[in-house]
């Protein structure tokens, strides 16, 4: 007999319910968290059964112990089924009533669930992400210190690479005694933070197999091995977009519009997007802007300097983001390398 099943779950607990297809009348109670618990909670129900899951925090453990059990995870995207179901009130019973009500409508607003070797895949390149993330804001502190004792900026494009580190040295020499050691101390963490930043990357190196999608990604301006094994698992199978204007926006790269008669404002990038690709854009984006001097015919370059003598740096690596998260669909899809459009029409731009 068909059923309904749908979870709202939370740390220690989730909430269950169980609703028949010829039946308005659910069952539904608390299951607490424990080895085997949500594969007792399945075992009545015939295989294949779909399961409803809002995507939160912990989906990871309970969307294998469904697929365990035989039955079909189907995981919801949390605002837009809270819109879609119009509740006044909140709790655990009326959103999982929410699920199956909107199963059996079927309007259920569903997230593509990637495939395990993915999501495992995925944590490498994720937690590198922050690793990245922590390193960058330990330069900038660094470098904040420095410019408050009026130290004059490094001459070298990398302020913290090898070739700088002996005039970093002389800078910190020039620093107050306790200035100085506390400065010297974020230095071993950031370069600690380097060498773990090296360690991912090898092991990303020797487990990711490079594919012709990477090596097509790899032509994007900016795009290097890395970035384009962080774009190709994060997007995993380019079917599950419809055009490049819905890959630019899951990429969070494409602002907001507030447009009302005859005004049209644009905002900033909604919140839920995927982050981490946004983060792999941007980088990329930015790689593409310090190096748009030495590369003038480029589409990115001539987009970048455009802009940001209108309207600053900011906005132009956004437009630069956007570009390749457009492109990226481009190149996945048509299965061909990146074609800069300027040198591919002959054209140039006085910038």
């Amino acid at each position: 007999m068909e059923e309904y099943v749908a979870f709202d779950s939370h740390k220690r607990y989730t909430w269950v319910e169980h609703q028949e297809a010829n039946s308005t009348k659910p069952r539904s109670y608390r299951l607490e968290h424990e080895p085997g618990a949500i594969g007792r909670a399945l075992a009545g129900c015939a295989p294949g059964t779909k399961v409803a899951i809002e995507a939160t925090a912990n989906w990871y453990w309970i969307l294998a112990e469904i697929e365990r059990a035989g039955c079909v995870p189907r995981l919801v995207h949390p605002r837009k089924a809270k819109l879609m179901m119009g509740l006044i009130n909140k709790t655990d019973r009326l959103d999982a009533h929410g699920f199956n009500t909107l199963q059996r409508n079927g309007t259920l607003p569903e997230v593509w669930v990637p495939p395990e070797r993915l999501r495992e895949l995925r944590e490498l390149t994720r937690t590198r992400l922050v690793l990245v993330t922590q390193r960058t804001r330990w330069k900038n502190r660094i470098t904040a210190t420095l410019d408050k004792w009026g130290l004059p900026p490094s001459e070298y494009s990398d302020a913290y690479g090898k070739r700088a580190r002996e005039e970093l040295h002389g800078k910190l020499a020039r620093l107050p005694e306790q200035t100085r050691w506390a400065t010297e101390q974020m230095l071993t963490e950031l370069d600690r933070l380097s060498e773990q930043i090296r360690q991912f990357e090898k092991r990303l190196e020797s487990l990711v197999e490079v594919t012709p999608e990477m090596q097509r990604l790899e032509s994007m301006p900016g795009v290097g091995v890395i970035l384009a094994a962080t774009i190709a698992l994060e997007i995993g199978a380019i079917e599950r977009f419809a055009s490049a204007e819905r890959l630019a926006s899951y990429s969070g790269t494409v602002p907001r519009v507030h447009a009302s008669g005859d005004r049209v404002r644009y905002g900033r990038t909604r919140p839920d997007v995927n982050r981490y690709l946004k983060w792999a854009f941007a980088e990329a984006a930015n790689s593409t802007a310090v190096n748009h001097r030495r590369f003038p015919e480029r589409h990115v370059s001539q987009l970048y300097a455009r802009l940001r003598a209108r309207k600053g740096h900011r906005t132009a690596v956004g437009a630069v983001a956007r570009h390749l998260a457009e492109a990226a669909f481009h190149v996945w899809s048509r299965k061909q390398e990146y074609r800069d459009p300027t040198m591919a029409t002959g054209r140039t731009r006085e910038v």
